[in-house]
């Protein structure tokens, strides 16, 4: 769907913002990793800001941004470059899901799954065929891609899938379901996961034309509206050998994905919460009551003050993340720990900006209602809240917790 862009800025301030580096982080950066963070914030300035809020109000998915997205290199940035993808580090990574996400949640979803979810589990479990077959439509944006992993009955639970791929002759057949699916509706291939015979977890990738292959919409959202989620349904699909990801054993190789994903989520929190807090600090110099600014009464500089410093420790735990990655040291334990971190702050710091805005904080000139309502799924997608909690508590203990 092509949205024409709007004359100004959706939300009143966006214009003037300029992130936050309170504690002076800039410094641990590269002279690259600056470079492409403020290219990626330009592009969303001028091609997600304007139209942003018109796609939340109507549910649209603004289809066409997924070429752009490929264009300034935000698809497979951490893939291999003889792959199509920008070989970058894990910090750069991060950088580009906080800018993406300080424009939509959706638009951060989009990309990430494209990323950590299609491509990286084609690029580490694939063969090589398959990686020169795909990765390079995906970094361009020329094919977009979802991940199969959650079903109907099995979220939190994902080694109790009921999907399976059986053997039939030279082929596979494919039969089951997948729900929550970001892309799904449009996706060109789908990186779906399913038990063998033995019941053991393997991956497979699946083609739009195949025949018993449908992704009906998901419609009715009240988050991520500009972000197009559904089903993948598998009814005798039938599946090449050379589709099955030869590497791919167990379910480890999906929560390898989920761990690379889920470090993207917690960096782009953080650029939620700065679009927040920019815009009530903004709007609290410029609103009078009782004679002088908002920002000039206590309350307020408290709660301004707070929001600050949780963004400063989020983006301090982010930077650390991404040192921890690109040195090979990083665990799912620490990852599970800076998604649900980052992803709280920023839900509650959309919740405290539109408070200190009052009444005009509920509108689309603002963002904090459209980034709340977002954060309510990410909070909850890719490992719910409790269930990562759960996961530092077992790496802190020892102890299973679970089930």
């Amino acid at each position: 769907i092509q949205i024409k862009k709007q004359k100004f800025m959706s939300n009143r301030y966006a214009h003037s913002y300029r992130g936050f580096d309170y504690l002076n982080l800039d410094e641990q950066l590269t002279t690259e990793q600056k470079l492409i963070r403020d290219s990626v914030r330009s592009w969303v300035n001028t091609s997600v800001i304007p139209i942003i809020e018109d796609c939340a109000q109507n549910s649209e998915f603004p289809r066409h941004l997924v070429k752009e997205l490929g264009e300034i290199g935000a698809l497979g940035p951490h893939i291999p470059t003889e792959y199509g993808g920008g070989g970058l580090d894990a910090i750069t990574y991060g950088l580009i899901m906080q800018e993406l996400e300080r424009g939509d949640s959706g638009i951060r979803s989009c990309a990430s799954v494209q990323s950590s979810l299609v491509m990286y589990p084609i690029w580490k479990y694939g063969s090589e065929e398959q990686k020169h077959k795909f990765l390079p439509k995906l970094a361009k944006g020329e094919f977009l891609g979802s991940f199969g992993l959650t079903e109907p009955n099995h979220g939190s639970d994902p080694s109790s899938m009921e999907t399976r791929l059986i053997k039939h002759g030279d082929k596979y057949l494919l039969n089951g379901s997948k729900m929550w699916i970001t892309n799904s509706p449009l996706c060109d291939i789908a990186v779906v996961w399913a038990k063998n015979e033995e019941g053991h977890v393997v991956g497979c990738i699946v083609e739009r034309e195949m025949k018993g292959f449908s992704t009906p919409e998901i419609k009715g959202k009240w988050s991520l509206r500009a972000s197009i989620t559904g089903e993948l349904l598998f009814e005798d699909v039938e599946i090449p050998a050379e589709n099955i990801l030869p590497l791919a054993k167990g379910l480890k190789a999906p929560l390898s994905c989920l761990s690379s994903a889920r470090f993207g989520i917690a960096c782009g929190a953080v650029g939620a919460a700065m679009d927040c807090l920019h815009h009530a600090v903004e709007y609290s110099k410029e609103r009078k009551q009782f004679g002088k600014p908002l920002a000039g009464f206590q309350l307020t500089q408290k709660k301004l003050a707070e929001l600050l410093t949780e963004i400063s420790k989020a983006q301090l735990l982010s930077l650390q993340l991404g040192k921890l990655n690109i040195e090979g040291k990083i665990t799912p334990a620490q990852i599970s720990m800076g998604k649900r971190n980052n992803v709280e702050m920023a839900l509650n710091t959309a919740r405290e900006c539109r408070q200190i805005c009052g009444a005009m904080g509920i509108t689309g000139d603002f963002p904090f209602m459209r980034h709340a309502m977002n954060l309510e799924s990410v909070i909850t997608y890719e490992g719910t809240h409790e269930v990562h909690l759960l996961i530092t508590g077992m790496d802190l203990t020892g102890e299973n917790a679970f089930g």
